[in-house]
Formats: C-alpha cells, sequence, structure tokens
C-alpha cells in the first residue's frame, strides 16, 4: 500500500511543478501576444535579487488527499482507520504545502526605476534578463507588465 501511496503522490507532485507560473520578460502567453501595450521609458535606479513563490494552494490539497488516503490504512478498527486518515491528511497536507513551496520557488529580480517624467515605478520579473542601475530602459504596460533594456538615443 505504501508504494501505491507512493505512485500517487509523485506524479501529483510533479504536476505542482508544472503549474508554477513563468515569471520572466520574454515569456508570453498566446493570448498576449498581439496586444497593444503602452511603453515608457526610463533608467534603472536600483535592482534586488528576490524570491517569488507560488500561492495556489495545490500542494496543500494533494498532499492532504494523500496523507488521508495513506493514513486511512493505519490500524485494523474503523476508529484506528478514521483517525489514521485525519492524521494523515494534517501531516500530508503539511508536507504538501512545504514541497510546493519548494518547487515552485524562483528567483526573480525586483526593478526601481526613474520615469522620463521623474516618477517611480517598481516591477518584479525573473531572471532572464538582468539590467542594472543607470541603465536606460523602457517599461511594457501589460499583463504581465515587463521592463526590457533602451538600445535608442
Amino acid at each position: 500500500m505504501k508504494k501505491a501511496v507512493f505512485f500517487l503522490f509523485f506524479p501529483l507532485a510533479l504536476v505542482l511543478c508544472s503549474c508554477t507560473s513563468r515569471i520572466g520578460a520574454n515569456e508570453y502567453s498566446v493570448s498576449g501576444t498581439g496586444q497593444v501595450n503602452r511603453a515608457l521609458r526610463g533608467t534603472v535606479i536600483s535592482v534586488r535579487q528576490v524570491n517569488v513563490e507560488s500561492e495556489n494552494g495545490a500542494g496543500t490539497l494533494i498532499g492532504a488527499a494523500a496523507g488521508g488516503v495513506a493514513g486511512s490504512t493505519i490500524g485494523s478498527g474503523s476508529t484506528a482507520n478514521i483517525l489514521g486518515a485525519i492524521g494523515g491528511a494534517v501531516v500530508g497536507g503539511i508536507a504538501g504545502d512545504a514541497a510546493q513551496g519548494a518547487l515552485s520557488k524562483q528567483m526573480a529580480y525586483e526593478y526601481v526605476i526613474q520615469l522620463d517624467n521623474g516618477s517611480l515605478v517598481t516591477i518584479t520579473q525573473g531572471t532572464d534578463n538582468l539590467l542594472t542601475p543607470g541603465q536606460k530602459c523602457i517599461i511594457i504596460y501589460g499583463n504581465p507588465s515587463r521592463v526590457i533594456p533602451y538600445n535608442g538615443i
């Protein structure tokens, strides 16, 4: 039975990995192509590395379900099975949440940018494009918004 639970839980953990959003400046969804977005020029003021974690809660649900199934096999009476299922669900939910946090964690950069009109904006995005303080850039407003290098004059 333990092997069966493992073979049930492991594919579900892999599904959690695939639920992690891609947050880079070069990542576009199909619905985001062909859209007109507003863009403003600016200068990068500061950059810092940050962690981004998923918030969907699927790891907790999957872990609780797997833990409940595994826990229900404990003992030989119906009371022991029920208590085992409850305990297994709690422990599985905690383990699933921790697994999702570890599997979905991504590094990103938070940029503070002074626009050419003088106002400040911030944006956090993946690590595929690293901009440096003092570098000219363009903020592309959209869903998601992006910051990219500006190579013009």
